[in-house]
């Protein structure tokens, strides 16, 4: 019997860590690059922060949304400020988690990134670190 994987959308800023922690979710080799647009293969979309930053873009991220199972907003535990408003997975028809990603950072803060995805209505959230290969199992059960 064959399982299918639940896909996953990874909305999130520019530099916020998405691109990286679905390089780690796949197991390859971690090398930065930028999204130049969405990335669908597999079970995860890798989206471009611009789309969620501008309003111009964030219409195909509702629409891309309606082919993943789980919709992920990502923060990064180094940023300052999150991009996403208060009870925003009211508005998904699908489950919604929040991932914090650079939890090995010293500069991060974790608990204050939770602490925002958890306004949003986030229904469950993970704590990262791509480069050090925490929190990818979790995800990847939460996703079978």
């Amino acid at each position: 019997m064959v399982v299918r994987m639940k896909k996953m959308i990874f909305i999130g800023k520019s530099g916020s860590g998405k691109t990286t922690l679905i390089e780690a979710l796949r197991g390859e080799e971690l090398v930065y690059k930028k999204t130049q647009y969405i990335d669908y293969s597999d079970a995860f979309l890798d989206t471009p922060g611009e789309y969620a930053e501008g309003r111009e873009l964030g219409g195909a991220l509702a629409v891309y949304s309606y082919e993943a199972d789980v919709v992920a907003l990502v923060l990064s535990s180094v940023d300052e400020f999150s991009i996403f408003p208060p009870a925003c997975a009211a508005v998904a028809n699908r489950p919604v988690v929040g991932i914090v990603t650079k939890c090995d950072r010293n500069d991060g803060n974790p608990a204050a990134a939770e602490m925002r995805l958890e306004l949003c209505g986030c229904e469950k959230i993970f704590f990262t670190s791509s480069k050090e290969k925490k929190g990818i199992d979790d995800i990847l059960d939460y996703l079978k």
